[in-house]
């Protein structure tokens, strides 16, 4: 009689479990008796999802152009303030995590001031586009340049000793001082004045610029008694 018993339960265990599976099939289906099958994409569809993916890309593009508008001074073609700096953190970081080294170069041009008075805006605009072209020449590749403002400008120098950044401040100098061009018939003379700081494994950004800024305006001060 137990047998009877568990084999009547097995079968109607059986008859609820195929009435749950034919209640989900029942469920599945799309009212026409077929089983629902993912929608296929029209092609308007894959039209407009082709449109937006090239306006994204655009968009993407012109993000791009204008932060390095952003970083760019717009009379010489370098780096501004902002993006000099944002090249020197990254330097910096460098230099602590792989105990690499570096200078920091910070020049200023002398008698920028006096030129633009006598000669005018047009004729500073000129000399600051010739000093950027001798310090584009007198760097390497790896090397970054930057105008802070006005007549200031840095110079972020990869792999030198503290003996090699001063000769190579030293030199800039003496090639800008001999930089001349006419202008208006008058013929129009620059010089500069530079400011190094080492970038070591402790260096920080700010405090290097504020030590190679410095620098620059006690070399500043001694060129004036050379003169």
């Amino acid at each position: 009689m137990r047998k009877k018993t568990n084999a009547t339960a097995s079968r109607a265990a059986k008859r609820r479990k195929d009435g749950v599976a034919a209640r989900k099939v029942a469920r599945a289906r799309n009212g026409s008796g077929s089983v629902r099958q993912p929608r296929a994409v029209s092609d308007d569809a894959r039209r407009t999802m082709r449109k937006l993916k090239a306006q994204l890309a655009e968009a993407l593009k012109r993000v791009e152009a204008l932060q390095a508008l952003s970083d760019t001074d717009f009379l010489l073609d370098i780096l501004n303030r902002r993006g000099f700096e944002r090249e020197l953190r990254r330097a910096t970081a460098y230099i602590k995590r792989y105990q690499a080294s570096g200078a920091l170069i910070v020049l200023d041009v002398d008698r920028l001031k006096p030129i633009n008075d006598a000669f005018g805006h047009a004729a500073g605009d000129q000399l600051l586009k010739a000093v950027a072209g001798v310090l584009s020449s007198q760097v390497r590749s790896s090397d970054v340049i930057g105008r802070l403002g006005g007549d200031e400008f840095a110079l972020l120098l990869w792999n030198l000793s503290e003996t090699d950044a001063k000769a190579k401040a030293a030199s800039l100098e003496q090639v800008i001082d001999r930089l001349a061009f006419v202008f208006r018939g008058s013929t129009i003379r620059a010089g500069a004045s530079a400011g190094v700081a080492i970038l070591g494994p402790h260096a920080e950004a700010g405090k290097a610029l504020e030590e190679a800024d410095s620098a620059m305006y006690v070399r500043k001060a001694q060129r004036r008694h050379e003169v």
